[in-house]
């Protein structure tokens, strides 16, 4: 299952990556390319734009209204029953792309001085190259992931 967010989706297309779901984002597209993608990718197209999401009719897609940010995602969540199908933190926040486990010294040139210290467990994103490590701000979003999931699953 792949998916497009709208440019007013920022956040939702961020939180989907970290659940590890495909999610394009562009800060500007314009809602043709959005549609050319979709199709050509086969990609659920997310949006807060009604013009847009009636543009799309022929094509697999979801209206968001403007909510709250969890019940947001819970809409998402509940509409395609993601809850069995997420790969927490596989994706790169950034661009998308896959993150795979890489050794520390081959990424130690470019670590700050205090991660080189006390960190041991590296990813680095296939596409942007950026460098993920086991620190707080991904136990913050392991933890963000399973209680999401927890609390929505049984409802």
């Amino acid at each position: 299952m792949k998916f497009i967010a709208d440019c007013h989706l920022g956040k939702i297309a961020k939180y989907l990556r970290i659940f590890g779901l495909d999610t394009l984002y562009f800060q500007t597209i314009d809602d043709n390319d959005i549609l050319d993608i979709a199709t050509k990718e086969n990609r659920i197209i997310l949006t807060s734009d009604k013009e847009l999401f009636l543009r799309a009719k022929h094509l697999d897609a979801l209206y968001i209204d403007h909510a709250k940010f969890e019940e947001q995602l819970q809409k998402i969540f509940w509409h395609y029953k993601l809850f069995d199908k997420v790969a927490p933190l596989s994706r790169c926040i950034k661009c998308n792309g896959k993150l795979k486990k890489i050794e520390k010294s081959e990424v130690i040139a470019e670590l700050k001085m205090k991660t080189k210290k006390y960190f041991d467990i590296f990813h680095i994103c296939e596409e942007c190259g950026s460098v993920y490590w086991h620190g707080d701000h991904y136990k913050n979003m392991l933890k963000f992931v399973n209680k999401f999931i927890a609390k929505n699953k049984k409802e």
